[in-house]
C-alpha cells in the first residue's frame, strides 16, 4: 500500500448533522445530529454503551443504512451523492464477520480482492502477504466452515484489508481472539495508521482504546457527548483515574441528560 500524506489529504471521514432513526416518526432515534472528524493516519475508539449508536453510525458510513438526514464525507467524497466511489475507499468489519465457508482463506480473499477489481497476479501478492501477517498460511487451504471465531475474526480482517482501504471501520474486532491472536491485530492496526489509514473501532474492551487511541469518542444517546485524548477526557471527569472512571462518569451524566 503506498503512504498517504497526513497533511495533503481532507479528512479521512467527516460527519454533520448526522441523524438516523428507526420505527418511523414516533420510533426510537438511534443517531441523533451527531457530528464527528476523523484525521488520516489516526486511531480512533467510538466507545458508548449498547444501544448508543456507535454500530449505526458505521453501518451509515458503510453505505449499509441510509441516514434520515446528515452528511457524510470520506476522504472528501460525498457518501451520499457518490456512494461507490466513497464504497472505494472504505472498509468495514462487522462484529459477526460473514465468509463464505465452503472457501478456503486463499480462496477467499482472491475472491473479494476480484470484487475490488485487483488483477489476479496482485489479489494473490496480497492475500499470501495478509494471511502470513495474519498466521493463516498454514490453514490457506482449509475450508473457513471449521475455523474458530477468532480465526474466522482475522480471515474477515484479512478481507477488510485486502484492497487498501484509507478508512477502515471495526466494531468489536478482537472478540474471541487469544492473547497472541489480538495482540497481532493490535499490532496490524497501528501499522495500518502509520502508513496514513484512519482506524475507527468501537469496542467495549476499554484498555484496548486506552492503549491505541490518538482520540476516543463517547456516544450516548446518538450523541457525541466527550472527546479527546485519554488526558482530555481524564480532565473532563474530576477525580478519574483511567478510561473505565472516565466512561462510567460521562454516560452516567449522558444519561442523565
Amino acid at each position: 500500500m503506498a503512504d498517504i500524506s497526513k497533511s495533503a489529504n481532507p479528512d479521512a471521514l467527516r460527519l454533520r448533522a448526522l441523524k438516523k432513526s428507526f420505527g418511523g416518526s414516533s420510533g426510537k432515534v438511534a443517531v441523533d445530529g451527531l457530528d464527528l472528524t476523523i484525521r488520516p493516519g489516526e486511531f480512533y475508539a467510538l466507545l458508548g454503551a449498547n444501544g448508543a449508536g456507535k454500530t449505526t453510525t458505521l453501518r451509515m458510513v458503510a453505505g449499509l443504512l441510509q441516514p434520515d438526514e446528515g452528511e457524510i464525507s470520506i476522504c472528501g467524497i460525498d457518501a451520499r451523492k457518490n456512494p461507490i466511489a466513497a464504497k472505494a475507499l472504505t472498509a468495514w468489519l462487522p462484529d459477526e464477520p460473514l465468509l463464505y465457508d465452503k472457501l478456503a482463506p486463499l480462496e477467499y480473499l482472491e475472491f473479494v480482492a476480484g470484487l475490488w477489481g485487483l488483477d489476479c497476479a496482485a489479489g494473490a501478492a496480497r492475500a499470501e502477504e495478509l494471511l502470513h501477517r495474519l498466521g493463516l498460511w498454514e490453514q490457506r487451504n482449509q475450508r473457513c466452515e471449521g475455523f474458530s471465531r477468532g480465526m474466522r475474526q482475522k480471515v474477515a480482517l484479512a478481507g477488510a484489508l485486502i484492497h487498501g482501504p484509507r478508512l477502515l471501520m471495526l466494531d468489536e474486532p478482537l472478540t474471541g481472539l487469544d492473547a497472541g491472536a489480538a495482540r497481532l491485530v493490535k499490532n496490524m492496526l497501528a501499522e495500518q495508521t502509520r502508513q496514513g489509514v484512519a482506524v475507527v473501532l468501537t469496542t467495549h474492551i476499554l484498555e484496548v482504546a486506552e492503549k491505541l487511541a490518538d482520540r476516543i469518542g463517547i456516544i450516548a444517546h446518538g450523541r457525541l457527548i466527550a472527546e479527546g485524548s485519554l488526558r482530555q477526557l481524564c480532565a473532563m471527569s474530576a477525580g478519574a483515574a483511567n478510561l473505565e472512571d472516565v466512561f462510567l462518569d460521562l454516560t452516567a451524566r449522558g444519561e442523565a441528560a
